[in-house]
């Protein structure tokens, strides 16, 4: 008996300084995020860093179990951050490409195990696309769904599969001009879950000098992502920017982007 109580002790001891260690980590680690979200010069050069790097295609360069996937590689790990904090049954994404990021997340889920599920919307799926997607081991989590986004038809039928689901994460990555962005939030938002994200991608858009060539693309500065959720966010009080993840990161095409829902 006595020795019993001796280990139930010991076993105590240890799980409390296990405790404290790992509060002590995670201060350490807060500490540092804020630091770098002060740091203004680094900052600067993380910009710098993205203005080349997208003039060489560096977000091109990446897969993921065989699909590209056009991100920066800090956003991606920040995503599997979130995923496994939130631990969504539902995952929604709009815009597709080459199917590479709705596949990194079905994994994620598979990982996570239950009935988690990514559904990919897009405009236009390219029909070699939509068989190398098709016939992927993740696609058992997949369900893909073209139209626009901002139609009623295609919000109604995400919503019909939403209803069937208890917490749900949305990425916004389609066409990325303000009025666009704005509709997506404006349907989207009402799906996301307490506690989890709404994360708008490429509005490092509006970090970029003013006469950057965006090509013939709808979008620029003054009109992007990143002035779609400053507006949204004027007169929807449900989320907030969660400047924490892109401090740590400080390379991120989803600045002021990561949105979390808090009511």
């Amino acid at each position: 008996m006595y020795a019993l109580a001796n280990d139930f002790l010991f076993d105590n001891l240890i799980k409390k300084k296990m405790n404290e260690e790992l509060e002590e980590f995670y201060s350490r680690l807060k500490n540092n995020v804020d630091a770098l979200g002060k740091d203004q010069e680094l900052k600067k050069m993380s910009i710098e860093f993205m203005l080349k790097s997208n003039i060489k295609g560096y977000t091109y360069n990446f897969s993921w179990m065989g699909r590209p996937i056009i991100a920066y590689p800090q956003d991606m790990i920040a995503m599997q951050e979130i995923i496994w904090e939130v631990k969504p049954d539902l995952i929604i994404e709009t815009g597709i490409a080459h199917g590479g990021s709705i596949v990194y997340y079905a994994s994620l889920l598979e990982l996570i195990g239950e009935n988690g599920l990514v559904v990919g919307i897009d405009i236009e799926i390219r029909k070699h696309n939509r068989e190398l997607i098709e016939a992927h081991p993740m696609m058992k989590r997949i369900n893909l769904i073209e139209g626009s986004s901002i139609s009623e038809e295609v919000f109604n039928q995400v919503t019909e599969i939403a209803s069937r689901k208890k917490k749900v994460l949305v990425c916004l990555d389609s066409n990325h001009s303000h009025e666009h962005v704005l509709n997506e939030l404006k349907f989207y938002s009402k799906l996301v879950s307490v506690g989890s994200y709404c994360i708008v991608f490429d509005t490092s858009i509006e970090d970029m000098p003013s006469d950057y060539d965006w090509g013939n693309r709808p979008w620029s500065k003054g009109n992007n992502p990143k002035t779609a959720v400053f507006e949204f966010l004027k007169s929807n009080h449900d989320f907030i920017i969660d400047k924490e993840i892109e401090n740590k990161l400080l390379i991120s095409v989803a600045a002021d982007g990561y949105l979390k829902k808090i009511k």
